[in-house]
C-alpha cells in the first residue's frame, strides 16, 4: 500500500477501504464524463479499471475533460491511463483504444462488477444501457449536461435497483454547449454514485 492509498485508509477505515479495492469498473468512453468520472473513482481509491475509446485527444476536448496541451493527437485511452497514474501509480488499468458495439460489448466488460455509460452519442447509449440491463452489473449513465447555469437541475436518478442516470434529462449538445462545469458535475454525480453503492454492498 503506497503513501496515498495509505491516508484513504484513514479516512474511510479498513472495511470500507478493502470494498473500494475489491471492485473493477468498466467505463465505455474516455471524454468529459468517462476522464473525469475516472479521476474521481481513483481520489476516492477504486484500483481496477477497464476503459474503452477510440478517440483521439484534440484541442476541442480540452474544455472538459481531463487531458492536458501537450497531450493533443494522442490516445484519450493511453494518456488517460498515464494521467490517472499521477494519482495513483499502482492502479490496475486496461486500455482498448477501439468502439464499443454490439458484437465486442460483453468482452470488453465481461469482468467488471460496475459500468460506467460515458458516450457522446444517445444511440450508443442506448445500446450500452439496454445490453447491461440484462445483466447484474451495477450501470450509471447520463443524460443532459450541456449548456451554462442550473446546475441544481443536474439530479441523480433511480431508475432501477441497478440502474442510476445522471442529468437533467433534457439539455445535450445539439442545442447547447458542452463544457466543464456542468460537465464535472454530472461525472462527479457518476462517481459519487458508485461510491456509494460499493460501500452499501
Amino acid at each position: 500500500m503506497n503513501d496515498f492509498e495509505q491516508k484513504l485508509l484513514e479516512v474511510f477505515g479498513k472495511e470500507k477501504f478493502k470494498k473500494v479495492r475489491s471492485v473493477k469498473i468498466g467505463i465505455a468512453g474516455a471524454g468529459g464524463l468517462g476522464s473525469n468520472c475516472a479521476f474521481n473513482l481513483v481520489r476516492v481509491g477504486f484500483k481496477h479499471f477497464s476503459i474503452v475509446d477510440f478517440d483521439l485527444i484534440e484541442f476541442s476536448n480540452l474544455n472538459r475533460q481531463f487531458y492536458f496541451y501537450d497531450q493533443n493527437e494522442k490516445k484519450k485511452v493511453e494518456v488517460l491511463k498515464e494521467n490517472l497514474k499521477r494519482i495513483n501509480p499502482d492502479i490496475d488499468i486496461e486500455v482498448s483504444s477501439q468502439k464499443v458495439e454490439g458484437n465486442n460489448i460483453a468482452d470488453l466488460f465481461v469482468d467488471c462488477h460496475i459500468v460506467v455509460e460515458a458516450f457522446d452519442k444517445a444511440e450508443y447509449k442506448s445500446i450500452f444501457v439496454e445490453y447491461f440491463l440484462k445483466t447484474d452489473k451495477f450501470i450509471v449513465s447520463a443524460s443532459g449536461m450541456a449548456g451554462i447555469g442550473k446546475s441544481d437541475d443536474i439530479k441523480v436518478h433511480r431508475i432501477k435497483n441497478n440502474f442510476f442516470l445522471i442529468g437533467d434529462l433534457k439539455t445535450d449538445s445539439c442545442n447547447a454547449p458542452l463544457l466543464s462545469p456542468r460537465v464535472n458535475i454530472a461525472a462527479a454525480k457518476q462517481a459519487d454514485v458508485i461510491l456509494e453503492h460499493v460501500l452499501q454492498m
